[in-house]
Order: structure tokens, then C-alpha cells, then sequence
């Protein structure tokens, strides 16, 4: 079930930065268009850290609706205990996602066998699969590679995603689940192509919301050998991330202008109405916009704005 390209999808806003339904479900309907995986909703990419509860459960649920079974829908339950987590999980596995995905327990600075006891607990609590998720820039607690195969060899997690960035620790990772039934997906936008050649079962891209086909194209072109093609396509990827270094840094922090990149971006091509982030987030401004627009522009992504 959880193969191929699964971006996580942005958490569209209105104005008033409630969910706006309607803007969700286009970006569904423009993630299977191009040939996804699947959906991940609640992700880093979605705002999870900055959504309510509510708004949480609704975006699955819309998402859910949306996809009609045509791929598998993920939410993220991130949070920063068990407790929560648990909770999360058990909201989303009702309102019809295929699997979860959850970090480790973060701001207590949890012991290896804490972050084992955590998703132990996460698994028992719900009869979906769960998807570990290795984002330390954000949690600050790395996924140990040895707790990663000791879940992995014992049927606690499904797959696991990893953010590190570290192309060595993907290595790692692939290494600790060798000879387990786990999907090991890249969370990279710019390794994409190098991690499926080592053997990922995706790619969890956030860039993959601006231009989902991209990484649709990266993949189908490793999986027929076709190396130079996958090169060639990651390159132009590579390029189209310059979108997120638009953003000005002495007034937005990174999240800021990554996320704003990202919706502007849809907001460009006509996905959603607006490109509003959740607050305390700062928005783009008029010009860094044009400049986005220019940067998708020049590397092929047709555009409504």
C-alpha cells in the first residue's frame, strides 16, 4: 500500500485562516492527476505543529472524501507525548485514513527505549498502520537506527520516513529495516532520485505540492532504469526549490518562507485561494511572490496568476 510519491499536502486557509475545503480537495484531485501515491495530510509541510484539533480531524476527513479510495490517505498525529499522540491517532483511523504517522515523543528528551515504548503504545491503541517519521531539525530527538530495525523486525511500524536530511542516515535507515516488510521513504526533495536507487519505496517531497508530476516522473524513471532521465528531472527540481530561498530571512524565519513558497506557489497555479499560513506566521510579500512566480516560470510549471 504505501509506495511511490506521497507528498504532504499543505493545509489550505482561507483569509480568516479557517480550512478551506474546497482549496483542499483541488490539491487531493492535483496530487492523483499527476500520478501520487498517496496523500499525507497533517504533515510538516501541513502546518501540523500550528493546527487545533479540530481542524486537524476535518482535513483528514476532507481528504478521505476527496481521494475515494483512489490512493491511501496518511495524517500526521504529531505531537509531544503518548497520550496525545495516541488520541490523534484514534481521531484519524475514524474519520478513514490508511495509516498514521507520528515523530518520536519530543520536548521531554525521551531515551531510546521511550521513543520504543512510545510507538509500541501508538501501535497497540489503533488498527491502522503506523509510519515512523524522522524529522530531528524539528524535534531535536533523532530516530535511533537501532530502535527503528528493533520496531521494524518486530511488526510495530509499517514504514518510516526520513528527514534527516543525511543521506548517511538514510543508509542507516535502510540498513536497520533490511529484511522487514517496511517502506523507508525519503522526506528530501533534492535527493529523490539517489535515495529510490538505494532502494527507497518513495518520496514524501514537500516541493511536491507545486509540482507533483516532477517527482511522479523521478520515480517511474529510476524504477525503468532510466537514470539519466531521473538525473535530468531531479536537477530541474533542484532548481524549482529556489522558491523557498525567496522568502526575506530578517523578517521571515525559515517555516515562514519555506510554507509560503509552497502555497504561493499553488496560489500561482490555481490550486488554492489563497496562499494564507497560520499564524504566528508571517506572509510573503507582493514582490517575493513575483519572484516565485519567475522561479516556476522558468522551470515549466504552467500557472493561472
Amino acid at each position: 500500500m504505501l509506495r511511490g510519491v506521497i507528498p504532504p499536502v499543505v493545509t489550505p486557509l482561507t483569509a480568516e485562516r479557517a480550512l478551506d475545503e474546497a482549496s483542499l480537495v483541488r490539491v487531493v484531485e492535483d496530487q492523483i492527476a499527476a500520478g501520487a501515491g498517496g496523500v499525507f495530510v497533517g504533515g510538516s509541510t501541513g502546518e501540523i505543529a500550528l493546527l487545533d484539533d479540530e481542524t486537524r480531524v476535518r482535513a483528514a476527513e476532507v481528504a478521505v472524501e476527496a481521494a475515494a479510495g483512489r490512493v491511501p490517505v496518511l495524517a500526521g498525529v504529531i505531537d509531544t507525548g503518548t497520550a496525545r499522540v495516541v488520541r490523534h491517532a484514534q481521531r484519524a483511523e475514524a474519520a478513514g485514513v490508511d495509516a498514521v504517522v507520528a515523530t518520536p515523543p519530543f520536548y521531554i528528551a525521551p531515551h531510546a527505549d521511550e521513543i520504543s515504548r512510545h510507538y509500541r503504545l501508538l501501535a497497540e491503541a489503533v488498527s491502522i498502520p503506523v509510519v515512523a517519521y524522522d524529522i530531528p531539525s524539528a524535534t531535536h530527538v533523532p530516530l535511533p537506527a537501532s530502535v527503528l530495525g528493533e520496531l521494524a523486525r518486530d511488526g510495530v511500524i509499517a514504514g518510516f520516513k526520513d528527514s534527516s536530511g543525511d543521506i548517511a542516515g538514510f543508509r542507516r535507515a535502510l540498513d536497520a529495516v533490511a529484511g522487514t516488510d517496511v517502506a523507508v521513504f525519503t522526506g528530501s526533495e533534492l535527493f529523490a532520485d539517489l535515495a529510490l536507487e538505494l532502494g527507497a519505496a518513495g518520496i514524501v517531497p514537500g516541493l511536491g505540492n507545486v509540482d507533483p508530476a516532477g517527482y511522479v516522473a523521478i520515480e517511474r524513471a529510476v524504477a525503468a532504469g532510466d537514470i539519466a532521465t531521473a538525473r535530468r528531472e531531479q536537477e530541474r527540481l533542484i532548481r524549482l526549490f529556489r522558491i523557498t530561498e525567496v522568502g526575506d530571512r530578517a523578517r521571515l524565519g525559515y517555516t515562514a518562507a519555506a510554507l509560503g513558497a509552497f502555497k504561493a506557489a499553488l496560489w500561482l497555479r490555481g490550486v488554492i485561494a489563497t496562499p494564507a499560513t497560520s499564524a504566528p506566521l508571517g506572509a510573503l510579500d507582493a514582490a517575493e511572490i513575483d519572484d516565485i512566480r519567475a522561479v516556476l516560470g522558468a522551470e515549466g510549471v504552467a500557472l493561472t496568476r
